[in-house]
């Protein structure tokens, strides 16, 4: 019965939930992307394959970046970004609409990211993401931040492996429902680790690995991100911001865009 009525929800929003953007001013995604000129103020030895060794790079923001020149970050090889709409289902970030215009108009490729309250129930959560992130054709899958929140003034709650995967699960069918992309999840080694998070199904994965590539800290799971800095430092960004990197090169990444984009 449970299952009947989350899916019964899910198809809901995706009949009638959620806004679309059909006019949108964005520049060609189809051209060669510059080189990164990043910077880190906490640079780390990462052994025989650092960042560097990847060609696609890109940053993730929110309210924390207060001033982004987006063209400037944009020639210095930032090449995609993702930027964080909402969180749990009351709070939605106050500059996710100036970074989701500013980085379009730089026709820099950009998806929005929800960072999951573990106190309240999966579905709630996908109602308020859709509800503040539109429909935008050229976008990039929306991505699902799950991660513990041992800090949280509200919720510090451990549930089971079970029970997260489960919430997972019904996130990321109701945003492919209605946004009709696969969706990505977000997470950290530790997340990652204590509830098997390499089980849930029908979502690409970005994991955070600051001081080891992917593939020596997630032996065997196949990634599309890496969040390799927490610390870094772009022309045209005002402050540090998170660095991340492709998995494949430019090729890959023109691809993979093809596939992914609404």
């Amino acid at each position: 019965m449970r299952h009947a009525l989350t899916l019964a929800l899910i198809l809901t929003l995706a009949a009638c939930g959620g806004r679309r953007e059909t006019h949108e001013s964005t520049a060609s995604h189809t051209a060669t992307p510059n080189r990164a000129n990043f910077g880190d103020g906490h640079p780390q030895d990462f052994g025989s394959v650092a960042p560097q060794d990847h060609r696609i790079h890109g940053i993730d923001v929110s309210k924390f970046q207060t001033a982004v020149d987006w063209q400037t970050a944009q020639a210095n090889g930032v090449s995609f970004a993702f930027i964080k709409a909402t969180e749990g289902g009351d709070q939605a970030d106050p500059l996710f609409t100036q970074h989701w215009q500013g980085s379009a108009r730089a026709g820099i490729p950009r998806g929005a990211y929800h960072f999951f309250y573990h106190c309240r129930p999966a579905i709630e959560q996908a109602r308020w993401f859709i509800a503040h992130v539109p429909r935008t054709p050229g976008a990039l899958p929306p991505v699902l931040d799950m991660e513990w929140t041992p800090t949280s003034p509200t919720c510090r709650i451990r549930n089971s492996p079970e029970h997260i995967r489960a919430e997972a699960q019904i996130f990321i069918r109701a945003l492919q429902s209605h946004y009709g992309q696969r969706p990505i999840v977000y997470t950290a080694i530790d997340f990652f680790e204590d509830n098997q998070m390499w089980k849930v199904q029908g979502a690409d994965f970005w994991l955070r690995s600051v001081a080891a590539h992917p593939r020596d800290l997630y032996a065997g799971q196949r990634w599309t991100f890496w969040q390799y800095s927490g610390t870094g430092q772009v022309p045209g960004i005002t402050g540090k911001v998170d660095l991340n990197a492709f998995a494949g090169n430019a090729r890959d990444w023109q691809a993979w865009l093809a596939a992914s984009q609404r």
